[in-house]
């Protein structure tokens, strides 16, 4: 299969063109910068690399007409939550998470592609206490980026018929910043720290998230989807408390993590959800094997991201 994926130095994308290329696929990895940001491991996988900006609708049906891919994996987003409410910054939000998406349906429509469309909790309120389900249309984004991922999500929905929006939360790869690198390296100069323990909800390792996406994008089993690491028991989501002491453990940390709550912090600009809980229950009914439990997730990411 020939495979076109955006947003490739990112953590998802980067993860992504990793196990396309494992598996045999010919691929394509796309980004904005103009050369492909190579981490260990990677260099020796064969693809081809096109520098591609989504916001440039010309540029965008030039490369996918000439590409022809059977398929579309768009990881390419805006994804500083906080930084998205600044003013100056709303106009590229959604030109890069709302048109940008359009942009790529579109094209994708025009060579009879599949599409596959990473979106988030956030395009939900966040209130609540039950897992959201995944074809659930009750949406009300509390913040900027939220409103800009769900109008990708309409887009991709209105104009194809072979797509797949899947939503995921708490990101953490091997390729970029993330939660787990920003709180061990806080940790390692620090006694304490403090983190909000109202949140609920799963992370995504997103190794695990990459290998279930290439397995859908070999389907034709449509549809929306939820998508994080599994909970260690069945319905036993946490908090970002409860995921920052198992790593510090894992990790081998003696930092002390005090648990507050999100008005106690206060150091948000967005607000963010209380309820990420999302129900993955539609992968296995589909016949997808769901990722792995987190903490399994966060001791093999551990191990391989040398931190």
């Amino acid at each position: 299969m020939n495979i076109l994926i955006t947003g490739v130095n990112g953590q998802l994308g980067y993860d992504c063109l990793y196990e396309a290329c494992l598996r045999g696929h010919d691929v394509i990895g796309s980004d904005i910068q103009s050369s492909f940001v190579c981490a260990d491991g990677v260099g020796s996988v064969g693809f081809c690399y096109m520098q591609m900006d989504i916001t440039n609708t010309e540029e965008i049906f030039r490369i996918i007409h000439e590409s022809k891919p059977d398929a579309v994996v768009h990881c390419a987003a805006w994804t500083a939550v906080d930084a998205a409410e600044e003013s100056e910054n709303r106009k590229k939000v959604f030109a890069i998470n709302a048109q940008g998406t359009r942009n790529i349906a579109e094209a994708a429509k025009a060579v009879n592609a599949k599409m596959i469309y990473i979106s988030t909790d956030y395009v939900f309120d966040g209130q609540g206490t039950e897992p959201w389900k995944p074809d659930c249309k009750s949406y009300q984004p509390l913040n900027v980026y939220g409103q800009s991922k769900l109008e990708g999500e309409l887009a991709v929905a209105e104009l194809l018929e072979k797509y797949f929006i899947v939503r995921i939360a708490w990101v953490f790869g091997l390729n970029g910043k993330n939660f787990i690198k920003t709180m061990i390296n806080v940790g390692k100069t620090h006694d304490t720290v403090r983190v909000v323990n109202d949140q609920i909800g799963t992370p995504t390792y997103t190794k695990d998230l990459a290998r279930l996406l290439v397995d859908m994008i070999e389907t034709d089993k449509y549809g929306y989807y939820h998508a994080t690491n599994s909970e260690c028991r069945p319905g036993e989501y946490i908090s970002w408390y409860d995921f920052c002491v198992e790593f510090y453990k894992q990790y081998g940390l003696a930092t002390k993590v005090i648990p507050v709550s999100t008005e106690e912090y206060g150091l948000s600009v967005a607000k963010r959800p209380f309820n990420s809980r999302l129900d993955k229950a539609k992968l296995q009914e589909n016949g997808f094997t769901p990722l792995p439990d987190w903490k399994d997730a966060v001791s093999r990411y551990l191990r391989e991201a040398n931190l």
